[in-house]
């Protein structure tokens, strides 16, 4: 029942974002300035004050963190299968790769991983979602600039982007909150505030823009090759993770941050990086949106089983 109570919410929430842009109440000219707010403070705050204020040697496991590593890697070599037996080519077969594997981390999955373990779970994902989201960007960056539409032109493209891995406002606010929490620096009160006011609008504001996003119409143009991406990325790549964390018999209050991370949607990022780097962008929209909305069932699969 805790599964149901979880799930069911956050997809009423991203169904109201999908309603109310479909109603125009939120126009897209709101979905630019409030997807930058969520991504560069809201959702950087939260993960900070999670990480800052957990124990690192309770957190962290080099083992559950090479497990995510080789899972994720997994996932975009089966992408690179399936994208050939599908006979896609250039930049279709770049975007089949990124949307198989690439996890919405930031807006779905921490948001499973909050609203079903609370800040404790939220602290082991983010320890580990940072090392996750460097080596997929990176593995979504050399599967478009391989497979990309565009024959040149691209370099100064794919720095930009790798630069923007780099500065990823996540990435760097979970490697500052694992050296507060390393160093066990203790936040003042009226920072500890104001992060909880900041990051408190993270969730809820992402999962409104996720289902603002949606596109249901490309979805019946690009059929098959959404649905081969959704099953890889919301059926294979969690269950690869969870047979090897049986395999080294990982316990499952370690294992679930890590599989929900993984068992995400495909990242709306996907469509953003193909329209950069040659990609097919309406290969892109329909394997998120149909991803997005199947991933309703797959959590709850998923979240059952582990």
């Amino acid at each position: 029942m805790q599964i149901v109570s979880t799930i069911i919410p956050i997809f009423v929430i991203i169904f109201i974002g999908w309603f109310a842009h479909y109603r125009r109440f939120i126009p897209e000219s709101f979905l630019a300035p409030a997807n930058r707010i969520v991504f560069y403070l809201a959702i950087p705050a939260m993960i900070f004050k999670a990480i800052s204020g957990a124990s690192f040697s309770r957190s962290f496991d080099v083992c559950v963190l090479v497990i995510a590593l080789l899972s994720s890697t997994a996932g975009y070599v089966l992408g690179y299968l399936f994208g050939r037996v599908l006979k896609l080519r250039n930049g279709s077969l770049g975007s089949f790769i990124q949307t198989s594997s690439h996890c919405n981390i930031g807006y779905i999955g921490f948001a499973v991983v909050y609203y079903y373990l609370g800040n404790e779970g939220l602290a082991k994902a983010g320890m580990f979602a940072g090392f996750v989201l460097i080596l997929q960007n990176f593995y979504s960056v050399v599967a478009l600039a391989i497979w990309s539409d565009r024959k040149t032109g691209t370099s100064s493209v794919r720095h930009n982007i790798i630069a923007q891995v780099i500065l990823n406002p996540t990435i760097l606010a979970a490697g500052l909150g694992i050296i507060f929490s390393i160093a066990e620096i203790p936040l003042p009160l009226f920072v500890s505030r104001s992060l909880d006011i900041l990051g408190g609008m993270a969730l809820p504001t992402a999962l409104l823009i996720i289902g603002a996003s949606l596109s249901p119409g490309l979805i019946r143009i690009k059929f098959s090759a959404a649905m081969a991406s959704s099953v890889i990325k919301l059926v294979v790549l969690p269950a690869i993770a969870l047979g090897l964390f049986a395999a080294w018999d990982i316990p499952g209050t370690h294992r679930l941050p890590i599989v929900i991370m993984l068992a995400a949607p495909s990242a709306t990022t996907s469509y953003i990086m193909a329209g950069e780097m040659g990609g097919d962008t309406r290969l892109a929209a329909a394997g998120v949106s149909l991803c997005t909305m199947l991933s309703l069932f797959s959590y709850l699969f998923w979240l059952h089983m582990t």
